[in-house]
């Protein structure tokens, strides 16, 4: 009997956190009619919009990302069957946020964390565990220490109305961290075996994932080169591994919630043949700098330009778009071409897919230059500008200082902004207002 009952109490230890969930979405959906009420209004705002959003993705414009080709003597992958549990004791449980909708950035961390660790000389991958959030213990000599062999990846899960949580296109995500570990000379590893790992980990920790609108729970994959030996060389030693911050807005804004910008043309972020194209820590350090001199001006961000005629590039860590009015008298949304300079961005990608599906303007990718913004805006051409990525999803743009020169961007300036209504349609898909295949919920 006494062994029946301490197997009983090991099995609700570690089931707690699902006890935990199926009591606190019971509180939160018993008022049936504010469930009901707050989705009839979506819906009738819904259909009062400029621009249908389609529950469905029209392959015309978007696909999914090539599977990944493995190196020969890669050795095993892991598999998610394979993960294990060790859940955090009382002690080891970390303080929640006081307030949701006051969250910073990155400063909050959850419980847990996934790691998994890959050993050439063991085979390849490891088990996946999932442990309490711990500090990495690394010899000093670890490659990631002494030439930046590491890259990361920007995700987020989303609580809906319906105390559903949700991931958006994780796919993307996986893709993009394996090419960045295939150009690092890191181990790559199978997406969706990871990500399924990543599920039971947002499960584990699900009250985490903030309670509204205003925030989310950010997930940062990372891959990092821990083989003990100096050298500029491949790792034969590897960790991935992920954490998890509740978050609230990334960038802090003017008054109107838009951001200003340094256009200084000294400083490049990424050149041709280069690494800009992937998401890397030694991509980003070297822009620290820069970014405290934009806020000495009194500037949120940094536009990075490349080149003698002064491209725009990214904004930050956004990829950047034009809504303009073009040479045809026809209204256009551009944003520049995936040439090696630019992190193919997942929100991108999908405002691209979005954008042209709805055919309501031209849409395409190309070159923008700041002699072509200064003289749209010259023009009265210019209608607006905004950055996209997943920390931010969308930011408006109104100033942008170039060449000692204010120029100042209309973009709050207009009547229906596109940059909204983008960032509504994707927000009400990520939140599950919308049912939509990007979406992907976690049980």
């Amino acid at each position: 009997m006494t062994t029946k009952m301490a197997i009983n109490a090991k099995d609700i230890f570690r089931n707690q956190h699902r006890l935990i969930r199926f009591i606190e979405q019971s509180i939160r959906l018993c008022s049936n009619q504010s469930l009901k009420t707050a989705q009839q209004q979506q819906q009738k705002s819904n259909a009062t919009a400029d621009f249908e959003i389609s529950a469905s993705v029209n392959t015309e414009y978007t696909h999914a990302p090539e599977p990944i080709k493995h190196d020969k003597d890669l050795g095993q992958q892991f598999k998610a069957s394979q993960l294990s549990v060790r859940l955090a004791t009382p002690q080891q449980l970390q303080p929640k946020p006081d307030n949701d909708e006051e969250l910073g950035f990155g400063k909050l961390f959850t419980d847990h964390m996934l790691k998994i660790y890959y050993h050439k000389s063991l085979g390849g991958w490891q088990r996946p565990e999932i442990t309490p959030l711990e500090n990495l213990v690394m010899h000093p000599a670890a490659k990631v220490l002494h030439y930046a062999v590491e890259l990361f990846e920007g995700m987020k899960a989303y609580r809906g109305l319906d105390g559903k949580i949700r991931i958006f296109r994780p796919d993307m995500n996986m893709a993009r961290m394996n090419m960045a570990a295939q150009r690092s000379g890191l181990p790559t590893f199978e997406g969706k075996e990871f990500v399924k790992c990543l599920a039971r980990l947002l499960s584990i920790d699900s009250e985490w994932v903030p309670h509204t609108e205003a925030a989310s729970l950010y997930i940062r994959p990372t891959l990092i080169g821990i083989d003990p030996t100096l050298g500029v060389a491949s790792s034969d030693s590897a960790l991935l591994y992920s954490i998890l911050s509740p978050v609230g807005s990334y960038f802090k804004t003017g008054s109107n919630g838009a951001v200003s910008l340094l256009a200084d043309p000294r400083y490049t972020r990424a050149w041709p043949g280069g690494v800009g194209n992937r998401k890397m820590g030694s991509n980003y350090a070297p822009t620290i700098n820069v970014q405290k001199e934009a806020a000495s001006r009194g500037l949120q961000q940094v536009l990075w330009l490349y080149g003698e005629d002064h491209q725009l590039t990214e904004v930050g860590t956004m990829n950047i778009f034009m809504f303009y009015v073009n040479d045809q008298g026809e209204q256009e949304l551009i944003t520049p071409p995936l040439n090696g300079l630019i992190l193919p961005g997942i929100t991108r990608d999908s405002i691209l897919s979005m954008t042209r599906q709805w055919g309501k303007f031209k849409v395409r990718e190309g070159v923008i230059t700041m002699s072509m913004v200064t003289e749209l805006l010259n023009q009265g051409r210019l209608l607006e500008l905004f950055g996209t990525g997943t920390a931010c999803v969308v930011s408006p743009v109104n100033r942008i200082n170039y060449m000692g020169q204010d120029l100042y961007i209309p973009t709050m300036e207009q009547e229906k902004p596109v940059h909204e209504l983008i960032r509504e349609t994707l927000t009400d898909i990520q939140y599950g207002k919308v049912d939509h295949p990007w979406s992907v919920v976690i049980d």
